[in-house]
C-alpha cells in the first residue's frame, strides 16, 4: 500500500508577510508540512536578502536558510493599487502570517476586523515581541526576548554575567509556538466555519520555554535547591553553569586534548554510579556510605563531577561516549557546527541538507524537524526576489501582462 501523495496542508494557502527571523521561521514550517506559502515583499524585498551576506548580490544564507519553500511576490502596500491588491490576496488566503512592529498592519488600513470583512475564513497570525502592557512597543530581538523571558537571568556561570544561548529560543522558539496556534486555528474552523486571530509574543514564547526555573523559583520558598552545585542560595534561581537543573544531576566534563569542544555531558542516574565508579578507577566507591547513594552525593556534586573528569580527561570524547554507552549511561558529546554539518546521521535523517540554488550553485541548511509519515519534506530554494510575480498576480489573480508592467513601472510591484 502506497502513502498518499498529498501533503499535511496540501490546500492550504499562506499569505507570508514576514521577515527577519520570528516570521519566516514558522512559514517555512508550514511550508514544509505542504502549505503553499506565498511570501509578500517589498520590491525592496526582505531584509535579511542583503544581511550577513558571504557572497556579492546574492541572496544570504540568513534569508535562504529560513525561506525555503516558499514563493516570492512583491507589492508596495502602500500605495492604493497596492492595498487593492492586498485585499485580493486576504481574500484568497487561508492563513496570514505577519511580525512587523506593533499597529503596522492596522496603519495600512488592515485592522483584525476589516481582515475579517474581506475573508471571515482567515486565520490571522501576528508575532510580536511582548504583549498588551508596558513593554508593548519596545523593539524585540533574540536576545531581547531571551533578557526579558527569564533565559539569561539562569544561563552561565554563578560568578559570571547573564549569558544568551545559542539556540534562537526568541525568533525560530517564537516561530514554532506561532505554527501551534495556526494550525489549531485551522483544526477549529473545521467546526466553526470561521478564522481567528493567533497572537504569539517572543517574551511569552521564551518563557514557556523557561518554565523549569520558575517551577525553582517556587522551590526556592522552601529551602536551597539541591540538585544545584551552587554553595549560596538567595531568593532567585541562580545561574548554575552546566547543571542539569533536573532530577538526575549531570554536567559536562572535559575530554582530551582539551579543545573548546572536546567535551561530553554525563548525568548520573542511580543505577549508573556502580559502574561509573569503575569506569574511572574508583570502585571503591559504590559501597561507600559517602557515595553510594545520590543523597550522599548531592551535597558533593562538583566533586562527583571532578572525579569524572580526572578520568575522561585522558581520553577523547568520542572514547569516553563509547565507554559510558556501553553501560546505559546518559551522555552526549558536545558537538560543535562543524561537526553537525558534516554528521552523517544528520544527513541521512534529513536534518543537514544540501539545497540547489539558481544564484549560488548550492547551501547547506536544516531540514524539516517534523517527520510526518504521509507528508514527506522535500527542501526546495528559497524564492528571488519576486520570482513568482507573474505566476500570482497573471495566472492566479488574472491581471493582464500590460497592468503587471505597469505595476512594476510606477513602483507598485
Amino acid at each position: 500500500m502506497t502513502a498518499p501523495s498529498t501533503k499535511a496542508l496540501e490546500g492550504i494557502r499562506v499569505l507570508d508577510m514576514t521577515h527577519v527571523q520570528s516570521g519566516p521561521s514558522a512559514t517555512q514550517l508550514l511550508a514544509w508540512l505542504g502549505a503553499d506559502v506565498v511570501k509578500l515583499e517589498a520590491p525592496t524585498g526582505d531584509i535579511t536578502r542583503k544581511q550577513l551576506r558571504d557572497l556579492p548580490d546574492v541572496d544570504s544564507l540568513y534569508f535562504t536558510m529560513l525561506n525555503c519553500n516558499k514563493r516570492s511576490i512583491t507589492l508596495n502596500t502602500k500605495t492604493e493599487r497596492g492595498k487593492e491588491i492586498l485585499t485580493e490576496l486576504i481574500r484568497r488566503s487561508d492563513v496570514m502570517v505577519e511580525n512587523f512592529g506593533p499597529g503596522a498592519v492596522d496603519r495600512m488600513g488592515f485592522t483584525w476586523d476589516r481582515i475579517q470583512e474581506i475573508n471571515p475564513r482567515i486565520v490571522y497570525a501576528s508575532i510580536k515581541g511582548f504583549g498588551e502592557g508596558p513593554y508593548t512597543n519596545f523593539k524585540a530581538y533574540e536576545v531581547v526576548a531571551q533578557a526579558m523571558g527569564g533565559s539569561m537571568s539562569t544561563t552561565g556561570f554563578e560568578d559570571g554575567p547573564p549569558l544568551a544561548t545559542g539556540a534562537q529560543i526568541g525568533d525560530s522558539g517564537t516561530g514554532v509556538h506561532a505554527v501551534a496556534g495556526i494550525l489549531a486555528a485551522l483544526y477549529q474552523r473545521e467546526r466553526t466555519g470561521r478564522g481567528q486571530r493567533v497572537n504569539v509574543a517572543m517574551q511569552h514564547a521564551v518563557l514557556n520555554l523557561c518554565r523549569v526555573k520558575l517551577r525553582d523559583q517556587q522551590r526556592l520558598a522552601h529551602g536551597p535547591l539541591a540538585e544545584y552545585p551552587n554553595e549560596d542560595f538567595g531568593d532567585e534561581v541562580p545561574r548554575s553553569g552546566n547543571a542539569s537543573g533536573g532530577g538526575q544531576p549531570g554536567w559536562a566534563v572535559k575530554c582530551a586534548p582539551g579543545g573548546p569542544n572536546d567535551y561530553v555531558y554525563v548525568i548520573v542516574q542511580p543505577v549508573g554510579w556502580q559502574p561509573i565508579s569503575e569506569l574511572i578507577g574508583r570502585p571503591e566507591l559504590a559501597g561507600d556510605p559517602e557515595w553510594a547513594t545520590p543523597e550522599a552525593r548531592l551535597p558533593k556534586l562538583n566533586k562527583m563531577f571532578q572525579l569524572i573528569e580526572e578520568w575522561s580527561s585522558t581520553l577523547p570524547k568520542w572514547e569516553v561516549l563509547e565507554r559510558l554507552n556501553a553501560h546505559n549511561i546518559p551522555c552526549g558529546p558536545i558537538l560543535s557546527t562543524r561537526e553537525i554539518i558534516e554528521d552523517r546521521s544528520l544527513a541521512a535523517n534529513e536534518m543537514v541538507v544540501t539545497v540547489p540554488h539558481p544564484e549560488r550553485g548550492e547551501f547547506v541548511t536544516v531540514g524539516s524537524p517534523l517527520k510526518l509519515s504521509d507528508s514527506p519534506v522535500e527542501v526546495t530554494s528559497s524564492p528571488l526576489l519576486g520570482e513568482h510575480n507573474e505566476e500570482v498576480y497573471v495566472g492566479e489573480l488574472g491581471l493582464g501582462d500590460e497592468e503587471v508592467r505597469l505595476l512594476k513601472s510606477n513602483g507598485v510591484i
